[in-house]
């Protein structure tokens, strides 16, 4: 793990959870797996906030722990884990692309809490979505509960492992800690609940406190709420799925861009009706006929059998291979891709790393880098020819990438002693290498280090700016004059109007790029995976 990688972690546990959370993280992180014991001594916290930090950690599967032969308990953070807390934004809005307010605030809910039951989870965004709608309007239970049978169907949600049942009879102590495991038959199986209700609004200020007294008085006189149906059954979003799902959408974008919308189309469908039986890390498609494709084609896409049959053979026959040809079945059987996934992503990560070299370069120097590539090994001589660039500007931008490490030089000797006179110098492209060196370069960009000490002295003007907001809402909701009105704006002055529009238009370019990047972090991810899986 690189000192990016760590700082960063550092600074989404504390963020996110707290300075004691962020201490006990950052200690396994640099640390390793580490029994409890140790962990209070190195981060000099008591032992119950060590705890309670520990819970929260596992709470959201962050900290993963493990029994040892002589009976400890070690706990090891999971950073790459930890490193997704970036993406949730994704997540959550590919949730509300998918499947509307409910799959959005559903996703949300369980980012949030780490895992939670249906019924919980289902009252909580119920309730949520009541809040936005007009007076007299409620959410049913029965339209979030839908949503969320939808979302475990696709898998973007699943159940939590839980402790399996033991044989009574046996009189043998218990474990250090409990084995949690699921059967994978269960692991999405909505249980049936009939779930009755409707979300509830919050109440004013004295009706809150009333009810916490009662609630408080409830819990002193032993007295609880009934038990939830699905007591003991708990879930949580399926990040490998949504995965998934961003890797289908970069092919997809991927044929689009090589071909036409028809193609990427026909890509989309063939990925839509195997990506429930397909694995996230399967390599290849299930088969599909042609005929299954030609039936699964969106309405709006009026093309023949024929037609369907002549996209699927331009696509099988391209050099990139995102769809093959495995059999004439069915009018022929196809599948993304023929022998795996691997040259999808390979692809997808040269283009990276090609349009990186462009934009910090120029197009001469991809012109050098895209020669590279499908020459794999060249002299300076032929690089100049081949590229048709004069001999002083090929040299200047081979050196320039090879200081950056996108180009790599390699030495073959003709005798033992290495002469200069009598070696071969070969330029060429190590894609695992560059892809690497960018990975990293990618985690040292902070949003907050971006912005910079302006953002935090703006950040209480924007404070002020929302307050303002949310006063004149209110005002204009009960009906104030608008000399009323006019006197809370002017609470604002010209200048830090001024500075708010500056500073909103800053962060929406910081939130843009951060996407940016986030995009790439996935494609070289799965590219540096795909790749390590083959070796």
């Amino acid at each position: 793990m690189t000192q990016a990688e760590l700082r960063l972690c550092s600074l989404l546990l504390q963020e996110h959870f707290g300075e004691i959370v962020e201490k006990v993280g950052n200690s396994l992180l640099r640390t390793g797996p580490r029994p409890l014991r140790l962990l209070v001594g190195d981060t000099g916290l008591l032992p119950e906030q060590v705890k309670k930090a520990l819970c929260v950690l596992i709470q959201h599967n962050l900290v993963r722990y493990e029994v040892q032969p002589r009976g400890s308990v070690e706990y090891e953070a999971r950073s790459e884990r930890i490193l997704r807390i970036l993406r949730y934004p994704r997540y959550i809005y590919t949730a509300k692309t998918l499947y509307g307010d409910p799959g959005e605030l559903l996703v949300e809910e369980l980012l949030l809490h780490g895992h939670l039951p249906m019924s919980c989870a289902v009252a909580r965004v119920a309730d949520r979505l009541t809040e936005t709608m007009e007076d007299g309007k409620t959410m049913d239970y029965t339209e979030v509960s839908s949503t969320f049978v939808r979302l475990a169907d696709t898998h973007f949600i699943q159940r939590c492992p839980i402790v399996p049942e033991s044989p009574r009879n046996t009189k043998a102590p218990p474990p250090p800690a409990p084995a949690l495991a699921i059967a994978e038959k269960d692991m999405y199986t909505v249980p049936r609940l009939s779930l009755v209700g409707k979300g509830k609004r919050r109440h004013s200020c004295d009706e809150e406190e009333e009810g916490e007294h009662k609630a408080k008085r409830q819990k002193q006189e032993g007295g609880s709420s009934e038990t939830p149906p699905d007591d003991g059954i708990y879930w949580q979003v399926n990040l490998e799925r949504f995965h998934q799902h961003f890797r289908d959408q970069a092919l997809v974008s991927a044929v689009a861009s090589r071909m036409d919308q028809t193609s990427s189309e026909v890509v989309r469908t063939m990925l839509r009706m195997s990506e429930v039986t397909t694995a996230s890390g399967a390599s290849h498609t299930h088969p599909l006929s042609s005929n299954e494709i030609f039936r699964s084609l969106p309405a709006g896409y009026n093309i023949g059998k024929q037609v369907l049959d002549q996209y699927l053979t331009l696509l099988a026959d391209d050099p990139l291979e995102f769809v093959g040809k495995s059999g004439d079945s069915g009018g022929g059987t196809y599948t993304v891709t023929p022998t795996d996934l691997h040259k999808a992503l390979v692809s997808l990560a040269t283009a990276t790393l090609e349009s990186i070299v462009e934009e910090r370069f120029g197009s001469r120097c991809a012109r050098i880098f895209r020669l590279l590539l499908r020459k794999k090994h060249l002299e300076q001589k032929q690089v100049e020819d081949f590229a048709m660039i004069p001999a002083k500007e090929a040299k200047d931008m081979l050196y320039r990438m090879l200081s950056e490490n996108l180009v790599s030089l390699q030495e073959i000797p003709k005798t033992p002693d290495h002469a200069p006179s009598r070696t071969f110098y070969l330029y060429t492209v190590n894609v695992m290498a560059a892809a690497r060196m960018l990975l990293h370069r990618c985690y040292k960009v902070n949003p907050k280090d971006l912005l910079g000490p302006k953002y935090h002295r703006s950040w209480r003007l924007l404070e002020k700016s929302q307050r303002v907001e949310a006063i004149l809402a209110s005002m204009q909701a009960t009906g104030a004059e608008a000399a009323q009105l006019h006197e809370v704006e002017e609470m604002i002055t010209g200048p830090e109007r001024q500075q708010i529009e500056n500073l909103k238009r800053n962060v929406n370019k910081i939130d843009a790029s951060e996407n940016q990047v986030d995009e790439t972090i996935f494609v070289l991810e799965s590219f540096i995976e795909s790749t390590m899986k083959r070796l």
